[in-house]
């Protein structure tokens, strides 16, 4: 085993053994999950499907990219537009910097640690292709595991809101994303496909 491989695997252990310290419970496959564990489980398996060839960097920032998330509740910010994008902000660094310092422990040189923080802070996207990368992939496992559930959640929300919102979703993701959102490798959740069929026809 090479160096390289030594610290993908404890970075990746170290990543895993973090978010299972989640207090968050979700059930899936028949048994309870630390909710960020499964989320970072979710993250990889879709990274797999969606570009195999993906760097080690786009992996390592793929499992991490939610990293103890739960530490910096959405409750502390107020809960206005202006809120909720300084959340967002201060999770993209927490998130980050997290990865890196764990990654350090890993082993891993100050550069592929820096790399893995630009993509994981969400840096360059559009212009970084690693950043976009794990972007398609955040919107992918959204798509397929989450939509659903956030629409039970937002049962007033009308079909212009919810149009709305997959259109944004979209709009983040690459051509090679949406090729695969529509190609049937991803399970897009039954009840809301002709909403999103109908969101991302052009005009």
């Amino acid at each position: 085993m090479t160096s390289d491989q030594q610290c993908f695997g404890r970075a990746i252990q170290l990543f895993d053994a973090a978010n299972s310290e989640d207090p968050n419970q979700e059930t899936a496959d028949g048994r309870a999950w630390p909710k960020e564990l499964l989320y970072a489980e979710r993250m990889s398996e879709m990274l797999q499907r969606f570009a195999p060839e993906a760097s080690d960097a786009v992996r390592l920032a793929c499992r991490a990219q939610h990293i103890q998330r739960w530490k910096i509740p959405r409750k502390d910010y107020p809960m206005t537009p202006e809120g909720y994008q300084r959340w967002r902000t201060t999770l993209y660094k927490f998130h980050a910097e997290t990865a890196g310092r764990l990654m350090q422990e890993a082993g891993y040189a100050d550069e592929m640690i820096t790399r893995v923080k630009t993509i994981v802070g969400k840096r360059g996207l559009k212009v970084n292709p690693e950043t976009q990368m794990m972007e398609d992939v955040v919107d992918l496992v959204f798509i397929e595991h989450y939509m659903l559930g956030f629409a039970s959640q937002k049962t007033e929300y009308s079909e212009a809101k919810w149009l709305d919102i997959i259109r944004k979703t979209w709009k983040k993701m690459s051509e090679r994303g949406h090729a695969f959102a529509l190609s049937g490798q991803l399970k897009l959740p039954e009840s809301l496909v002709p909403l999103i069929l109908k969101a991302v026809q052009p005009g």
